[in-house]
């Protein structure tokens, strides 16, 4: 059984979808993961007028990590305003396969708190990840 997220990845998540740019949308998010270093790394959308030249929250959270040094995944949050289910888009599940494993924790969460932990695996089932690429180390 996964442990639900800590405070602190709620309340980083919360502050993160205030201060996300979508005026466009109008739909913020924002995402905090937990590098295999135990730091957090947050990230919100960043729309921009050429609409396919924006940042998802999950997206901006990854850069944030990597160039913190951090190359792996171990929990990750997505929250968004509303009724539905706010999970990673396609794109930003294949992002996060990059960086973690299919048993990746990712907890689901609106302003109030957690909605539901699903795992990558269930997200992006049969995924195609780092380990299908031979490595030119």
């Amino acid at each position: 059984m996964t442990e639900p997220p800590s405070d602190d990845m709620i309340a980083l998540a919360r502050q993160a979808m205030v201060r996300a740019h979508a005026p466009y949308s109008r739909f913020a998010v924002g995402a905090v993961l937990r590098g295999a270093n135990g730091r957090l790394y947050a990230g919100c959308n960043v729309e921009n007028a050429a609409y396919p030249e924006g940042w998802c929250a999950e997206a901006s959270a990854i850069a944030a990590m990597v160039m913190d040094g951090e190359r792996r995944i171990v929990e990750a949050l997505v929250m968004g305003a509303g009724e539905a289910l706010v999970t990673p888009c396609g794109g930003c599940r294949q992002r996060l396969r990059e960086f973690a494993t299919d048993t990746l924790p990712i907890h689901v969460c609106g302003p109030a708190g957690l909605r539901r932990t699903v795992t990558l695996g269930e997200l992006l089932p049969l995924s195609f990840g780092p380990d299908n690429l031979p490595r030119a180390d």
